[in-house]
């Protein structure tokens, strides 16, 4: 038996998948790494704890499976895009801490960015709009505040990567500097049009191209995984969300799908043509059926899952986000209280940096139920506001929504999100869609796979249908853009 690794490198876990070549997950390592909060706003993750974390769940896998490394034929890589990591390229030790896509730091300068007239270009080139979110303004961080750093970079020594360049470096012993095109498109660097770094944009944001990696097709060989003796190729990589809409067979020009996790991340295949978003949306690469890039829009909702684990950690009103369900169904009356988790600021359709979270109609009869069903809502309410910008741009009536993560399983959820869209939400038998996109673009390069074999495999476990009366649903939709323009700018620019 052979088998392909999918390597999920999330934003508070490393995850290694082994799947077998009828497309079945037959075993998950997983564990959690910390998480680094050193000023308000700001968000880190250690790169060497990462590395190790991710390297540990992948012996442990092989272990625990008992699977020699001989029987891996190809190893595909889905990662947390956008956070940044700067390392030295003779030693391999990161100069800092990897700055998370969740952090704030950079917005002032982002500020700046617009004040200066650099808004559209920025979007009409790279997709996307000026945001601390983007790895661009990271790099220049790490570059302007880390002692050496600049002349370091200057003088070629340095490399900067998304996570999957960091593993990728590591795995190969330092051989491979590499990315794929969807995490290119994320840094706020890369022009999506010509599919080349973009020369005025290093230029604005002060990042020498000699830090940067090589660009391939998502489905292309990154180098050999150097490991016990052992060469094993690494053949698929692509973002954590372009990976999910991969491995949801969103190969087709108007087919979407939202995956939950830490984030909620709404894409939408848009083919081969670019598409300027008027609505607040990102343009970003994703892959057509062969792995090659393809363009999608894209909403991003920073708090989607973390704010379950908020929930759990910070409020402690529940130790599982399992019992946000029977939480949520033991509330009867309306849905009076509202929670708009804006603890990052918000992302699209209103990108707003300043915005912070509240919880709103709260009185004495609420209850700790009352707040995790609010939560939930949250979810179902943010997607709303981003499927609705989509279907404005790509003038796309979506029938159906596609949908993975790990808040999939909560049917409370996956009900209200069904009746606040008023379309039927598919979940599939393998909610795993991200790393199973992975696997899917490895495959694809070692030619065991092809997309009428991903179609195939892709199976619907359940399907929810609206079951709301749409004045209803305006009443409730109201209600939360209520709440949420009163978010809006908490914090002074």
């Amino acid at each position: 038996m052979k088998y392909i690794i999918a390597i999920d490198q999330g934003t508070t876990s490393c995850r290694t998948l082994l799947i077998n070549t009828n497309g079945k997950v037959v075993g998950v390592s997983q564990k959690e790494f910390t998480q680094y909060f050193p000023k308000a706003g700001w968000v880190e993750h250690d790169p060497e704890e990462i590395w190790t974390t991710q390297l540990e769940t992948f012996t442990e896998l092989l272990s625990n499976q008992n699977i020699s490394p001989s029987e891996i034929i190809g190893i595909g890589i889905t990662n947390q895009r956008e956070t940044t990591v700067v390392w030295d390229r003779k030693t391999g030790q990161a100069i800092h801490n990897a700055i998370v896509w969740q952090d704030r730091r950079t917005a002032p300068f982002c500020e700046k960015l617009k004040t200066d007239g650099h808004a559209e270009y920025i979007q009409n080139n790279t997709g996307l709009i000026i945001d601390a979110y983007f790895s661009g303004t990271k790099v220049k961080w790490i570059l302007d505040n880390v002692d050496g750093a600049r002349e370091k970079a200057n003088s070629g020594d340095l490399c900067f990567g998304t996570i999957d360049s960091w593993l990728i470096y590591k795995m190969s012993q330092g051989e491979s500097h590499v990315t794929d095109h969807t995490n290119a498109s994320r840094t706020l660097l890369y022009n999506i049009k010509s599919k080349t770094w973009d020369t005025k944009m290093l230029d604005l944001l002060d990042v020498p191209a000699t830090v940067l990696p090589n660009v391939q097709n998502s489905a292309s060989h990154f180098g050999v995984f150097r490991y016990e003796g052992y060469e094993i190729p690494i053949c698929g990589v692509a973002g954590d969300q372009q990976a999910a809409l991969f491995g949801q067979a969103c190969f087709d020009k108007g087919s979407a799908k939202n995956t939950y996790g830490t984030g909620c991340f709404l894409l939408m295949n848009i083919g081969d043509d670019y598409v300027k978003s008027q609505s607040g949306l990102l343009t970003t690469l994703c892959c057509n059926e062969l792995g090659e890039p393809s363009y999608a829009l894209e909403g991003s909702i920073f708090i989607a899952g973390a704010a379950i684990q908020w929930l759990r950690d910070g409020l402690k009103i529940i130790s599982d986000s399992a019992q946000t369900q029977s939480m949520a169904e033991e509330v009867k009356d309306d849905h009076d209280v509202v929670v708009v988790p804006a603890f990052a600021g918000l992302g699209a359709p209103y990108w707003n940096m300043y915005a912070r979270g509240a919880i709103f109609g709260l009185t004495r009869g609420t209850s700790q139920n009352h707040i995790a069903k609010a939560t939930l809502d949250s979810l179902a309410y943010q997607t709303k506001d981003v499927l609705d910008a989509m279907i404005k741009d790509s003038n796309v009536v979506l029938n159906v929504l596609k949908v993975d993560g790990g808040a999939t399983q909560n049917n409370y959820l996956m009900q209200f999100q069904s009746d606040i869209l008023n379309c039927a939400v598919e979940r599939p038998e393998n909610v795993e869609s991200t790393a199973m996109g992975a696997a899917y673009l490895a495959g694809i390069t070692l030619g065991i796979w092809t997309d009428e074999v991903i179609e195939q495999n892709r199976n619907v476990e359940k399907s929810f249908e609206p079951n709301i009366e749409e004045s209803k649903i305006d009443m409730l939709y109201t209600q939360w853009q209520k709440a949420v323009r009163k978010t809006m700018d908490w914090i002074d620019n």
